[in-house]
């Protein structure tokens, strides 16, 4: 899944590429926020990337399923 994070006076937004199904970044967000912590999401090849919650100003939650590339494709 591909997540996009919008980060506070920064114009250009964060892409993670992810296993993390979209209910448990929820969660870990929601979490963040409630203890002004930090998110922390691992990317498919095992980068590890920490965000401080109080500078998230939006997540874009990718769909969790791989569209199908071809000529084969259905």
């Amino acid at each position: 899944m591909e997540i996009k994070v919008g980060i506070v006076e920064s114009p250009r937004e964060l892409t993670v590429e992810t296993e993390i199904s979209a209910s448990d970044v929820e969660a870990d967000l929601a979490e963040a926020l409630s203890s002004d912590g930090v998110l922390k999401l691992t990317e498919k090849r095992g980068r590890i990337v920490l965000i401080p919650a109080a500078r998230i100003s939006y997540l874009d939650l990718g769909s969790e399923q791989v569209r199908p590339v071809g000529f084969g494709a259905l």
